[in-house]
C-alpha cells in the first residue's frame, strides 16, 4: 500500500510574489556576479540609449571618455596659465616689461599724434567715396583676440558640434559646443563652418558631434565621414546618456523631455519637464565648481567597473603582507639567540 500524498500544495511551487512598483527601482547591493537578468538588462539599457548599426563607418566617443578629456584639457591649460603668471611676476621680467612699455608708451603717442592728423583728412575723404563712416584705428577689433575666445580653451583639441536645430541648442546644449545644425550638410556652397574646417583631419585634433538620442548625429556623422573627416567621433548616447552619467556638471540649461525621463526613471524619480522657453547660458569654459562636480562623478561613476580589480589587488597586498611577516618571523626565530 503506497502513500501518495504531498505536504502542502504544488501551486505554491510556481506562485511568484508580486511586484510592488513603488519599489521597483530598489536593487540589492550584494553584487551576486553575472546573471541573466543582469544581461537582459544591459541589452534593454543598449536598445533604449543607443543606435548601434553593423555598417557604421564613423568612430564612437564614450562619455566617461569625453569627461576625462574636458577635465585634462582644463588642467592643462590651467597649468599653462599658472606658468605665464609665474614667469610674468618674476623681478627682472617685470622691471624689462615695464621699462619696454613706457619706452612704448611714448613713442606711440607721438606717432598716435602724427597718424590722427593724416588719418582724419583721408578717413574722411574715403568715407566720402566708400559712402561709410569715419573708422576708428584705436577701436579696431584684434583678429587674434577673436580668434581665441570663439574657442573653448587655447589650442582646444576637440570641437564639440551639437547637430541638433538652431532652437534646441538655445534652450540647452554641452558648455564649450557650437551650433552647427545637421541641414548645414545639404548645402551646396559653404557647408562648413570656419571652425570644422580648422579642425578638419588636423593633426592633434578631433571633431565632436552629438544631438539628444543619436538619431540625427550618426546621419551627420557618417555624411561627414563619406566627404573625407577621418578625425570625427559621434558622442555615444549623446545627453540621454550624458544626463544619466553626469547630471548637472556638463549641461547649460534645462534637459529636453527624453532626457529628463530617462535620467529620472532610472533613479526613481517623477519630474515634470521644464515647462517654458529658456534661453542656455552660451559658455566656452568650465567653472572651478564644474570640474569638481564632473570629477567626483566621474570616480563614481568608474569605480564599481574597478571593483573587482581593486579587491583583486588588496587581496593580494593583504597576502604579500602576510608572506613578509611569515618570512621575518621565520628569520626571527631561525636567528640563534644572544
Amino acid at each position: 500500500m503506497s502513500l501518495k500524498q504531498g505536504i502542502g500544495s504544488a501551486e505554491y511551487l510556481v506562485k511568484r510574489v508580486p511586484k510592488n512598483v513603488k519599489y521597483q527601482h530598489i536593487k540589492s547591493k550584494l553584487d551576486t556576479g553575472c546573471s541573466l537578468t543582469k544581461y537582459m538588462e544591459k541589452v534593454e539599457y543598449m536598445k533604449s540609449n543607443y543606435r548601434y548599426k553593423k555598417d557604421e563607418i564613423f568612430k564612437r566617443l564614450k562619455v566617461t571618455t569625453f569627461a576625462q578629456l574636458i577635465l585634462q584639457v582644463a588642467s592643462v591649460s590651467e597649468h599653462n596659465l599658472s606658468l605665464s603668471e609665474c614667469e610674468l611676476n618674476t623681478p627682472e621680467d617685470a622691471l624689462s616689461v615695464a621699462s619696454e612699455e613706457l619706452e612704448s608708451l611714448t613713442v606711440r603717442s607721438a606717432e598716435r599724434q602724427d597718424a590722427r592728423d593724416i588719418h582724419t583728412a583721408r578717413s574722411t575723404l574715403l568715407s566720402v567715396i566708400n559712402g561709410t563712416g569715419e573708422l576708428s584705428v584705436e577701436q579696431s577689433p584684434d583678429p587674434e583676440s577673436s580668434l581665441d575666445s570663439d574657442r573653448p580653451y587655447p589650442d582646444c583639441p576637440y570641437l564639440l558640434l551639437d547637430v541638433r536645430h538652431r532652437d534646441q541648442y538655445d534652450s540647452c546644449h554641452i558648455i564649450s559646443a557650437h551650433s552647427f545644425p545637421a541641414t548645414f550638410l545639404h548645402r551646396t556652397m559653404n557647408p562648413y563652418t570656419k571652425e570644422v574646417l580648422e579642425y578638419k583631419n588636423a593633426p592633434g585634433k578631433i571633431i565632436i558631434v552629438y544631438d539628444e538620442d543619436e538619431h540625427i548625429a550618426s546621419q551627420a556623422a557618417t555624411i561627414m565621414c563619406q566627404r573625407g573627416f577621418e578625425n570625427l567621433f559621434m558622442l555615444s548616447g549623446g545627453l540621454k546618456v550624458l544626463s544619466q552619467k553626469f547630471p548637472g556638471s556638463l549641461v547649460s540649461g534645462p534637459l529636453p523631455p527624453v532626457c529628463v525621463s530617462s535620467s529620472d526613471s532610472v533613479r526613481g524619480r517623477r519630474v515634470s519637464p521644464p515647462s517654458g522657453h529658456t534661453r542656455a547660458e552660451q559658455r566656452w569654459r568650465f567653472t572651478a565648481d564644474e570640474l569638481n562636480h564632473l570629477t567626483v562623478q566621474l570616480e563614481e561613476v568608474l569605480l564599481p567597473s574597478n571593483n573587482s580589480s581593486r579587491m583583486s589587488s588588496r587581496i593580494s597586498s593583504v597576502s604579500s603582507q602576510s608572506a613578509r611577516s611569515r618570512q621575518s618571523s621565520s628569520s626571527c626565530s631561525s636567528r640563534p639567540w644572544r
